[in-house]
């Protein structure tokens, strides 16, 4: 619901239970599907709605025209740097997401996507699946928005404690000149949804990942169903910014 900010995640068949408004006398329910446009639908208050059918279009991508010049093409890595993750975790409820953009600072021409990478941790349960998102930097402030991977990649670790890295040259992403954004999304697993108490006030749910303190500013947003999109301000108390420990690699182009 766009005003009272509330959601819920469907089921494999596109079925979903969420309530009617209850602070307002009428809302916009909000379908968003990756691959597909977005449809709103009125709902009113008081007026229950059980056998509602929505259909959403699929979204056709315009593609820019392609001008093919003669250079090298070379690796490029942007994001975390680092080997060794901070202190914390970052863990995501079903439907929530964690982003962070890997800037292209030094201002390199870039060509496609090769991989993206993310750090596992070693608690909760890292070989849980998990989607993995791109984005364009064109939302309000700068925040997560467009799509770039249109295809539905869910992907599995084979353990925690490390890098775990997905492979998307055959999707042939073009990356924006000014870096892009990497996200994590965390899904239902089947019917089955793991949790674990292994703290007295902390629940993991799924795989977690960790946090990096490599950089002076925030790059990392959080998303939630129902609020959309926040900036991750948190700080080590240094000056330097906890943030989602994603990296990628891209086409350099010579």
């Amino acid at each position: 619901m766009k005003n009272e900010q509330i959601g819920a995640l469907s089921n494999e068949h596109g079925i979903f239970i969420v309530p009617a408004p209850t602070q307002n006398t009428a809302d916009s329910l909000v379908v968003v599907a990756l691959g597909y446009a977005r449809r709103a639908v009125l709902v009113k208050r008081g007026v229950a709605l059980e056998n509602l059918t929505i259909e959403v279009p699929k979204r056709a991508v315009a593609l820019g025209n392609v001008t093919v010049k003669g250079g090298k093409v070379k690796n490029l890595g942007l994001g975390a740097k680092s080997d060794n993750p901070g202190e914390g975790m970052i863990q995501g409820l079903p439907g929530s997401q964690y982003a962070f953009f890997v800037k292209n600072d030094k201002k390199k021409k870039l060509g496609n996507v090769r991989t993206v990478s993310f750090y596992i941790g070693e608690n909760g349960f890292p070989r849980e699946p998990f989607r993995v998102r791109l984005y364009k930097a064109d939302g309000n402030y700068n925040a997560p928005n467009t799509d770039l991977l249109t295809e539905n990649v869910v992907v599995s670790a084979p353990q925690g404690g490390q890098w775990y890295t997905v492979d998307l040259t055959p999707y042939n992403i073009s990356a924006p000149e000014e870096g892009f954004f990497v996200a994590m999304e965390w899904v239902v697993s089947g019917d089955k949804f793991f949790a674990t108490n292994f703290m007295d006030d902390y629940t993991p749910y799924g795989q977690i990942m960790r946090p990096t303190f490599e950089f002076k500013e925030s790059r990392t947003w959080n998303y939630s169903i129902g609020k959309g999109w926040s900036l991750i301000t948190a700080s080590n108390g240094q000056g330097l910014r906890y943030n989602a420990m994603i990296k990628a690699e891209v086409d350099m182009i010579k």
